[in-house]
């Protein structure tokens, strides 16, 4: 983020200049989360998206687009022309989805001729975005990471000298199909190993597939560095435990959060983002290995998280800070209130009772979890359709997998067809 090399709001056709606002491209809940923290600054706030809607439905989204995704071959016209007809030149431009990431990081100089961009270029998101280049450079930096396997083909799968159980894992999580949606496949044996490695060649190709060791525990040994960087400084920060999450082995997504402190895990993150000069916002997810006691890395998402709401009662409040700093102010950093929690209710409810069952969460310890000052994923007291809306959303989701759907038109939230020419 460099706001020398942006340009200012524009006034339009003589009007008085609005105030600059914001354009979130991509995400779910971390969208939404982003819209309400900026939206409560009375900062304008426009959301684009081709997946999870929610974000558009918050009093706090000022418009909404539906369009044909990062991926399109007219994704950056798009955004070009949305800012053209539209006056949003200088406005503050916000990734929150993997695909959305890497479109705004290698289209960066293009784009900060238009927009804020608060993502990294290419040539620094890429040691995040792939796990490979994730787990070269922690190695480097003696970082502890899950042992891998490097296998190039089904053959070398079949001859791999390696413990079960092992996981699969796509190394950037760009495509939606099954195993990009899983996060991570487990398996017991060999033949399930092959089996399920040419289930997620087919579909992601054969080097586009992560092979490690499985690092046992569930949530509660899962940690998390949450932050917004600045020319390779923290400004605002906080450490979190993923004590819940569903499904409760491999977590598609978090349910329960809670910042701790946790020095080891704050020190291992804080040397990657160094090294790679970061600014802007990033997730560094660790797990706590108990055969050896180490925190291991395992992803880093440098953009809008899930659970980034989690910052708004922690007292930072990412979004807030980030828009800031596009803006060019100079900001002391920020270190978070601990004992606070971030909980997607419908999911955690689910979350918990599959821990209950497996005899991990006792209903004293379930319902202690809800006296902690808590920030929801979807529930807010001054932006309801959001929290009304999110679980009949999921099952539509849910549905929309299996049932086959019409092409969409591009259109704003107000249901006026954009043009073709966007």
């Amino acid at each position: 983020m460099n706001p020398a090399s942006t340009p200012a709001s524009i006034p339009a056709n003589g009007r008085p200049a609005r105030p600059t606002g914001a354009l979130v491209v991509g995400g779910a809940h971390g969208s939404l989360a982003l819209v309400r923290s900026l939206g409560r600054h009375g900062i304008p706030v426009w959301f684009v998206t081709n997946d999870h809607p929610i974000a558009k439905y918050s009093r706090y989204a000022d418009r909404g687009f539906i369009w044909s995704g990062p991926e399109d071959a007219g994704a950056i016209a798009f955004l070009a022309t949305l800012a053209r007809e539209h006056h949003l030149e200088g406005w503050v431009l916000i990734a929150a989805g993997d695909a959305e990431l890497r479109l705004l990081s290698q289209h960066h100089a293009e784009l900060s001729s238009i927009f804020r961009v608060t993502v990294p270029p290419w040539e620094t998101v890429r040691w995040t975005h792939d796990k490979r280049l994730t787990y070269e450079r922690a190695a480097a930096l003696g970082i502890d990471y899950p042992r891998c396997y490097d296998p190039r083909d089904l053959q070398e799968v079949a001859e791999l000298d390696c413990r079960f159980p092992v996981v699969l894992k796509p190394t950037v999580r760009e495509q939606r199909n099954e195993f990009t949606r899983a996060k991570a496949w487990r398996v017991d044996d060999r033949a399930a190993l092959l089996a399920r490695y040419k289930e997620a060649a087919a579909m992601v190709g054969e080097r586009a597939i992560v092979l490690q060791e499985l690092i046992p525990g569930g949530g509660s040994a899962q940690f998390s560095y949450a932050a917004v960087w600045h020319r390779g400084s923290p400004v605002a920060s906080l450490v979190a435990r993923r004590t819940r999450q569903y499904p409760i082995d491999f977590g598609y997504t978090s349910t329960y959060v809670e910042t701790i402190e946790q020095r080891d895990v704050e020190e291992a993150a804080c040397r990657f983002l160094s090294s790679i000069d970061y600014s802007g916002l990033v997730e560094v997810e660790f797990k706590r290995d108990h055969r050896d006691g180490r925190y291991k890395i395992l992803d880093v998402n440098a953009r809008a998280w899930t659970w980034n709401a989690l910052g708004s009662i922690a007292g930072v409040d990412f979004g807030h800070v980030l828009w800031r700093l596009a803006m060019g102010e100079t900001i002391a950093p920020i270190r978070c209130h601990t004992s606070v929690a971030w909980m997607h209710g419908s999911r955690d409810i689910l979350a918990a009772a599959l821990e209950m069952m497996a005899g991990h969460l006792s209903p004293a310890d379930y319902l202690q979890s809800w006296r902690k000052p808590l920030v929801f994923a979807a529930f807010a007291k001054d932006d309801l359709v959001p929290g009304l809306i999110d679980l009949p959303l999921a099952v539509a989701r849910v549905l929309g997998r299996y049932l086959p759907t019409p092409p969409r038109q591009t259109r704003g939230a107000d249901g006026s067809r954009l043009r073709p020419s966007l």
